[in-house]
C-alpha cells in the first residue's frame, strides 16, 4: 500500500471520505493505482472531472488510466468551471 494526498475542489469535495480536512484527505491505495482508479473508487462521474494534476503536473484524460501514482504523490481534481 502507498499513501496519496487526494484533493477535490469546488463541487467535487462531497466525494471525499468523511475523514477529510477541508478538501484534502490522505488515502491508502494499492501500488500501481492510477488517477482513473481513484476517480472510479470514489464514484466521481467523468463528466465532472476537468483538470487533473499529480504533483502539480497536468495529466491528460487519455493518460488517467496509465499514469501510476507513487507514495507521497498529491492528486488534485477540479470540475469544469464557468466564469464571467
Amino acid at each position: 500500500m502507498i499513501e496519496v494526498e487526494f484533493k477535490l475542489f469546488a463541487s467535487l469535495s462531497h466525494y471525499l471520505p468523511p475523514t477529510k480536512t477541508r478538501n484534502i484527505v490522505m488515502i491508502k491505495v494499492e501500488e500501481g493505482t492510477t488517477p482513473q482508479d481513484v476517480i472510479n473508487q470514489h464514484a466521481i462521474p467523468m463528466k465532472d472531472v476537468h483538470l487533473v494534476l499529480v504533483n502539480g503536473v497536468y495529466i491528460y484524460h487519455e493518460e488517467l488510466g496509465q499514469h501510476t501514482l507513487n507514495h507521497g504523490d498529491a492528486l488534485a481534481i477540479w470540475p469544469p468551471v464557468a466564469g464571467g
